[in-house]
């Protein structure tokens, strides 16, 4: 929490906090939420996004990921202003389907996700008349402060190979 001090500290005008991690256990679950809750404290009137990964039973036969998820979707709806959800079934149907990946790597799965996080962040990083802030962005999606969760969809998705036939 020191480095994020530290870090808060150096910004011109810190808007908020962006905080990616999965719900399904290990350290996303309970490290990520404390670590949320704990900057929440630190920093209260500053926008918390996160982007959780919930868990799949189709995908991982972790017999606890639902008690975590349960868990954790309790701390986010205390801690987070906002909270793009990411089908980790989803995520594997993708990049088997759409794709066209036979047995998709962890780097697979996370460049959809860091594509996903591209399209939500690119009113915040570029200059234009529709750019925006992460307030502004939760005054306009999110209708009561505890109606913070958000689906997220990408489109278009093409496999790696289809580029070759995309050239005119």
């Amino acid at each position: 929490l020191d480095v994020v001090r530290r870090e808060a500290e150096g910004c011109d005008c810190l808007q908020g906090f962006q905080i990616t991690h999965s719900l399904g256990g290990g350290t996303g679950a309970g490290m990520g939420t404390l670590l949320i809750s704990k900057i929440r404290e630190e920093f209260p009137d500053r926008m918390m996004a996160t982007f959780s990964v919930v868990p799949s039973p189709k995908v991982s036969d972790t017999v606890v990921e639902p008690y975590n998820a349960t868990l954790s979707v309790h701390q986010l709806v205390e801690n987070s202003d906002e909270t793009f959800c990411i089908d980790n079934e989803a995520l594997y149907d993708i990049c088997m389907r759409t794709l066209k990946l036979s047995n998709p790597s962890y780097g697979d799965l996370n460049h959809l996700v860091s594509a996903v996080m591209s399209g939500v962040t690119t009113c915040l990083r570029f200059p234009g008349q529709l750019n925006s802030d992460l307030r502004k962005l939760a005054v306009n999606m999110v209708p009561f402060p505890r109606l913070h969760f958000f689906m997220v969809g990408f489109a278009p998705l093409t496999s790696r190979g289809a580029n070759y036939y995309r050239a005119v």
